[in-house]
């Protein structure tokens, strides 16, 4: 008997915490990252073809 009350007990009050974190309004707002300031590559960028340098 006691087995069954202590289980119920948890997993009612796991689901009244996950009935109040679905309904909270601020879960859904989130602002825009900011965009990066330079590229997330390894790879420098090639130069304009006007400015090659020939060796």
């Amino acid at each position: 008997m006691v087995d069954n009350f202590s289980i119920l007990l948890t997993h009612g009050l796991l689901l009244i915490a996950a009935w109040r974190l679905m309904h909270r309004d601020d879960l859904d707002k989130e602002a825009p990252p900011e965009p990066d300031h330079e590229p997330a590559s390894f790879v420098k960028p090639s130069s304009p073809a006007g400015l090659r340098r020939d060796a």
